[in-house]
């Protein structure tokens, strides 16, 4: 049989293509691909900001190209965000959630910044707060926290948090001293409480970003906590919680290393601290842990098993008071207006009126007695 010219030159010009797909793909097979960048990587290109003016709460990651030839900024983008869609949930790393970490500061210690990167959760999700006092050892402080900052921001990616903002005092310290004797007598209480609500306050304001689900509250002198602790205390999926925090000293007695409660701010309330309130004067406050005040409140510190005990860590208990020294509050309670009351709020100021101010809000406080988070011990 005579095969039609045509139909073989199609065939011929088919092997030809047919060849030349296969020597194609044996290229693309054999040649080394190039790495896909990691989940960390990725998630943080997908989260930085557009513009150095960008909520603070966001990566602000330079780009070439960007600007004027004359060095004149490029105005930020006008940007729609829709806190509707944004939860907090019990399982906030698997969701994605972004927790904002706030600590004033006026001392800084090595020990709280290597326990802050041994937490699990992943650190391009967490962004850092500092406010720290415009005093001598507040210029200390915050000199150690920019190179620990520099630091970690230039290390591994893994290890980076998304963004630091550190903050200085608009206002003086009333205290001369941040020793642990000094800032505790009863004397010095109202106005430190005070000073530390306006710093509280100051930050929170300035760094609460549309991004964030949680807030952190962490004090500079917690030394120790278990590295799944934003884990462990958003898995509750309560408004406001705190765990209990106790402080290592050495018992010269026993010869041996032995833990005390250090945080008396956290508590339920009783009938006669209820009473004392209904006696005092206008801008007289309540204050716990003082003999000066004996309030017969239930305390958190002292609800806690004992250390060996093998006691449930997270068992819940309803809390009236809270402590500031470890505090996991969602966000949607500071957005919906509880702050930190540097005024006599029901003759409470500062985490206690923070509670109170919840309370008022519809919102519940939760505290877990025998979940321990450690304070340094001067």
């Amino acid at each position: 049989m005579v095969v039609a010219r045509s139909l073989r030159r199609n065939n011929s010009v088919t092997w030809v293509v047919a060849g030349l797909v296969t020597i194609v793909l044996i290229f693309f097979l054999l040649s080394p691909s190039a790495p896909s960048p990691s989940l960390t990587a990725h998630r943080r290109q997908q989260d930085a900001a557009e513009h150095s003016l960008s909520p603070p709460t966001k990566p602000f990651l330079k780009k070439s190209g960007r600007g004027s030839s004359s060095g004149k900024r490029t105005p930020p983008p006008v940007v729609r965000y829709n806190l509707n869609e944004l939860n907090s949930t019990a399982s906030p790393a698997a969701a994605g959630e972004h927790v904002l970490i706030l600590t004033p500061m006026a001392r800084f210690y090595r020990e709280y910044w290597d326990n802050l990167l041994k937490l699990t959760y992943p650190h391009e999700l967490i962004s850092l707060g500092f406010i720290l006092p415009k005093t001598k050892e507040g210029n200390a402080a915050t000199a150690a926290l920019q190179a620990a900052v520099a630091e970690t921001q230039s290390g591994p990616v893994d290890n980076r948090f998304a963004s630091v903002t550190i903050l200085r005092q608009d206002f003086d310290s009333p205290l001369e001293s941040q020793d642990e004797k000094e800032r505790h007598k009863y004397e010095n209480q109202k106005i430190r409480r005070q000073a530390m609500s306006r710093a509280r306050n100051s930050l929170l304001f300035t760094t609460l970003g549309p991004a964030t689900s949680w807030v952190l509250w962490l004090d500079a002198d917690i030394v120790e906590t278990p590295p799944t602790l934003i884990e462990d205390l958003a898995r509750h999926d309560k408004p406001v919680i705190v765990p209990n925090c106790f402080q290592r000293y050495y018992n010269s007695s026993t010869k041996r290393m032995e833990r005390r409660p250090y945080d008396f701010n956290s508590w339920q309330d009783s009938a006669t601290a209820q009473e004392l309130a209904k006696q005092m004067g206008r801008d007289e406050i309540l204050l716990e842990g003082y003999a000066e005040l004996p309030t017969y409140r239930t305390l958190l510190a002292y609800m806690a098993a004992d250390e060996d005990s093998g006691a449930d860590p997270h068992l819940e208990v309803q809390l009236d008071g809270v402590g500031g020294t470890a505090l996991m509050v969602k966000a949607q309670v500071h957005r919906d207006g509880a702050m930190f009351p540097a005024f006599p709020f029901y003759h409470l100021v500062e985490t206690e009126g923070f509670a109170k101010m919840a309370r008022r809000l519809g919102y519940t406080c939760w505290g877990l007695p025998n979940y321990f988070v450690y304070h340094y011990n001067e």
